[in-house]
């Protein structure tokens, strides 16, 4: 089982990306709202991934975190949802708003993912219910929102510390944001990542 791929974005594509890992270029498919936050061409990136293995042939399904693999496990167990399906749910739905929207039985928002009717979304409702819990729900959404006001708050400063330096503000946001695992660390690590990052 392949946990994840880490290694060079060379290419996007309509609705997968290339990752160049030790010379072998990897083909994943990723939900849409992924694109958004890609770094640029020939950064590093790190996906969780997912294998399919079909009768006529084998892909690989990508996600930045943990928890949008989990959601997109969770939906491919509900009967008529494969992993394009899923794709779909999660190209419009960030994991917290689909645990929100099965809890509270809300269909309409699951219907709006390409491909899912109402039926299916009832389905999904149906079929997850009982595997969420309100409290994790919550706790899990807060500790997002957390994790994102910290890192946010990271990269602020330290492309504020890059200006005051001299780099061109876009230089500065650009280097911070290509820093390998930039969420996770503080301030001053993140400085001085970019730093490195900067004299090469």
């Amino acid at each position: 089982m392949i946990g994840y791929i880490k290694g060079e974005l060379t290419e996007v594509l309509q609705d997968s990306v290339l990752i160049e890992n030790q010379g072998t270029g990897w083909q994943i498919y990723v939900p849409g709202a992924l694109f958004q936050s890609l770094p640029p061409i020939g950064s590093k990136i790190k996906l969780y991934t997912y294998l399919q293995v079909k009768e006529d042939g084998v892909s690989l399904f990508g996600f930045y975190t943990r928890d949008d693999l989990e959601i997109f496990k969770m939906l491919i167990s509900v009967s008529g949802i494969g992993p394009k399906g899923a794709l779909g749910v999660l190209s419009v739905m960030t994991p917290d708003d689909l645990r929100f929207a099965v809890l509270s039985d809300d269909a309409k928002a699951i219907s709006k993912a390409p491909g899912i009717g109402h039926k299916t979304a009832q389905k999904v409702i149906l079929e997850l219910k009982d595997k969420l819990k309100l409290e994790d729900a919550f706790e899990k959404k807060l500790s997002h929102q957390t994790a994102a006001a910290a890192s946010t708050d990271a990269v602020q400063e330290a492309v504020l510390a890059l200006t005051a330096l001299g780099y061109a503000n876009s230089e500065a946001l650009r280097a911070v944001r290509q820093v390998d695992g930039g969420a996770e660390m503080d301030v001053e690590s993140l400085l001085k990542a970019a730093l490195k990052q900067m004299s090469f």
